[in-house]
């Protein structure tokens, strides 16, 4: 599939902290999918908020759906008809706005900053569950918050037995350095290195201070630039809106809070210097909201 947008392309923002803002059921550890489960009509009403706001892209809302946020025996019971109803919604929220795509999210399946609880034996079958549960409704893949290259090339791996496009988004250390690095402590430049190309289109970062995220794509870029790929996958940025991240952070331990200076204008100015260096997607995570991401469409229409 070829995205026909100009450039950049707006994604949409934080589905569970939104989910919050409007009243939504919302704690942990189930975070954005006890609404799915106890009140679906809310997940309608933020994918249209994003929308309206200027999106382009709108995510399923299935990243909590995993053993990690919602237990083994729901997940085991439900999981698989949560992520169908999850991909549905999206569907039926982009069914009136021609030209939208609807992004099958891909968690980290087994615990967000976690990459230490990743093995292959564990991951696999859990991925299977949300590739099929999805696949009927997903336009693309989105791989969100990747801790580790391990992660990513099993994740690459499977989608290319699909039809779809994929766009494997990292999670950074929150740490201002000139060699940025993933969660997992690998560099950036090897896990763009290894994972970028083929079917994978677009490499991004998300669920990271906005701070440090310039740097991580401009590494990217000469990491694109030295594969000899530089024009065939685009970059992405789609920071969160919470306090620095740190080694020992469990996702769903507490509610984190949303930083007060990160302003729909201030974020906006963020994305411009993403842009100026080299993204061509932009959107919001965690705390990010249709406010912002308005702002970014603002940007996009300047």
């Amino acid at each position: 599939m070829t995205v026909a947008f100009t450039l950049p392309i707006i994604l949409d923002g934080g589905m569970g902290r939104e989910l919050q803002s409007v009243g939504a059921p919302f704690q942990q550890p189930e975070w954005s999918a006890q609404a799915l489960i106890e009140a679906p009509h809310f997940i309608s009403q933020v994918h249209a908020s994003f929308i309206e706001a200027g999106a382009e892209v709108i995510t399923t809302n299935t990243y909590a759906l995993v053993p990690f946020h919602i237990g083994e025996k729901r997940f085991n019971e439900e999981g698989a008809n949560l992520m169908k109803l999850a991909a549905q919604l999206a569907r039926q929220s982009v069914a009136d706005h021609p030209g939208l795509l609807v992004a099958g999210c891909i968690p980290p399946v087994l615990g967000s900053y976690r990459p230490d609880l990743f093995t292959l034996e564990k991951a696999k079958p859990l991925l299977e569950i949300v590739i099929n549960s999805q696949l009927a409704d997903a336009d693309i893949w989105l791989a969100e918050t990747i801790s580790s290259i391990a992660e990513a090339d099993m994740i690459k791996a499977r989608t290319a037995t699909t039809d779809k496009p994929t766009w494997i988004a990292f999670t950074v250390k929150d740490e201002i350095t000139t060699a940025p690095a993933l969660r997992s402590g690998e560099l950036i430049y090897d896990a763009v290195s290894q994972i970028a190309g083929q079917h994978v289109s677009a490499i991004l970062f998300n669920c990271s201070c906005a701070e440090v995220m310039e740097t991580a794509l401009t590494v990217s870029k000469q990491a694109l630039f030295d594969l000899g790929i530089a024009d065939e996958v685009q970059l992405g940025i789609y920071a969160n809106n919470f306090p620095p991240i740190g080694d020992l952070h469990e996702a769903n331990n507490a509610v984190k809070g949303i930083r007060k200076d990160i302003t729909p204008q201030r974020y906006r100015e963020f994305a411009a210097t993403w842009i100026k260096a080299g993204a061509s997607i932009v959107g919001g995570c965690c705390g990010v909201s249709p406010a912002h991401i308005k702002a970014l469409a603002e940007l996009k229409n300047t």
